[in-house]
Formats: structure tokens, sequence, C-alpha cells
């Protein structure tokens, strides 16, 4: 019975931010007769979890995982990715491969198989280095005797001139009393909790959509990415800052609609 199945996109924020940022594009989505999606990462969003509660990055993206799972055997979703989410819906990609008709990278983290994601953060924190970007807190955890925990709390002058510099004035307001602290993973963690193969995630589509004036993910480190792990198609929204989704919602939401009809 096709057609008769609406189709599903399943949105993940990224870092520090939650299901909200998507209100916007929700909206526009639905109101073109797709079915949408907002998940709230582990201690984002209105997720109950606090920072110091995750452990590893596994726990932070299993929410995601947690939908997935529950998605009848023949159900297909497109996953949209942002930012720090791109890292979540390759985990996704890679044990949810027959449930994802695309994947979707939005200014985001799009690591691959032969392209380990410690490398790109291992660029990004250089270049961070080079400009103070964002306020990083590192607390002890009193519940455990191994190692302190660490978190990137929000800073809002960096927020301001780094992720919604072209975005509405209200749309940034919205976001100083929503986003939450966002935990640091180990590198070990990391290592350990990443491991993608090409029998897997190789196997779902992918799109890179390129947000041309983002400050923090720099339009040139995009195009590095895409270069060293080149996905299926590539879009760019000119004139979008670090949030699409609030700076240009129209242009991502066309996008959004374009894979939709190609890909499902």
């Amino acid at each position: 019975m096709e057609g008769k199945k609406k189709r599903r996109l399943v949105l993940v924020h990224g870092a520090q931010h939650g299901a909200w940022c998507w209100y916007k594009l929700s909206a526009l989505l639905n109101s073109a007769g797709l079915e949408v999606t907002c998940l709230d990462m582990a201690s984002s969003g209105i997720h109950p979890k606090q920072v110091l509660d995750i452990t590893s990055v596994s726990e932070y993206v299993e929410p995601l995982l947690q939908f997935l799972r529950s998605l009848p055997p023949e159900e297909r979703v497109i996953l949209v990715g942002h930012s720090f989410g791109g890292l979540c819906i390759s985990l996704a990609m890679e044990f949810f491969p027959h449930k994802i008709a695309v994947a979707v990278f939005v200014t985001a983290w799009m690591p691959g198989p032969n392209f380990s994601y410690l490398t790109l953060l291992q660029e990004f924190k250089h270049r961070l280095s080079l400009k103070s970007n964002l306020d990083s807190k590192t607390v002890s955890d009193e519940n455990s005797n191994s190692h302190e925990k660490r978190y990137v709390t929000p800073d809002p002058q960096s927020l301001a001139s780094n992720l919604y510099q072209l975005s509405p004035p209200e749309d940034f307001t919205l976001a100083l009393s929503l986003v939450r602290p966002f935990p640091i993973f180990s590198d070990e963690d990391l290592q350990e909790n990443i491991q993608l193969t090409e029998e897997n995630h190789g196997t779902v589509g992918r799109v890179y959509i390129v947000c041309e004036q983002d400050k923090l993910i720099e339009q040139d480190f995009q195009l590095s990415i895409i270069e060293r792990n080149p996905p299926d198609e590539v879009k760019v929204i000119p004139g979008a800052d670090h949030m699409p989704m609030f700076s240009k919602p129209q242009q991502l939401f066309s996008y959004l609609q374009e894979i939709a009809n190609i890909y499902y």
C-alpha cells in the first residue's frame, strides 16, 4: 500500500541543544504532509538525565537508538543530524542501516569507516584553540572514584557570535533559556564506541548540507570533511549560520523535502 504511509524524518539536534530547536522546521515539514519526530538526546532538551549522569557517548545517543529499535521492521526513516547530531546519526547508521532511507548531515560531523571521528575532533580542537570559542569547564563527579567528568557550559557570547550571528534575535533568546551543558567524552570512549563499518554504515546513502556562514564548523572545514568522506550529494545554503533551522528555515525545508522525494 505505497503512498499510504507518510514519509518520516527524524531530526537530531547538536551539542547543548534539544528537540526544541527544530520547531520552525517541524511546522514546515508537517504542513507539507511529512511526518516528523524530534528527539532529545540524553541530558539534552527536556530529557531527565543530567550531564554528570552521562558515562559514555553510547549513553548520550541511546534515545535515538531506542527510537529506531521501536520502529516496525518494515519502516524506514530519513535521519537528519545537525552539528554533533551527525555523530549520533552515524552511530545509528552502523546499528540500524536497514531502517534508514538516507542520512542527512547539516553542517555536521560526518565520520566514516575510513575517516575517524577522533581525527575530526583533533582538527576541530586545533581550530578552537586559534580562537577562544567555547567555555569549557571541568567538574568532578562525586559518585565516581575513577576519574573526573568534564562538560562544556553554554556561553552566551560565543553562541551569539559563532552560532546565531545571522539568526533572528527571538530564536537566540529562546536558545539562551533552553541550552544545557554538554558532556565531553574521553578519547578512549570515542575510540571504543564509534566503530563504523562499510558493511553497515557504508550501505546508507548520505547527503551533506553546507552552511556557508557557519562560524563554528567553518565552511572550509565542512568542505574538507566532504572531500575526505564523499557523500552521495552535497547541497549548499548561502547566508546560513551554524543554526540554519533558524537563519534559513525555508531553504533547509526545501532541501529536506527534495531529499524525501528522491530517497524515500
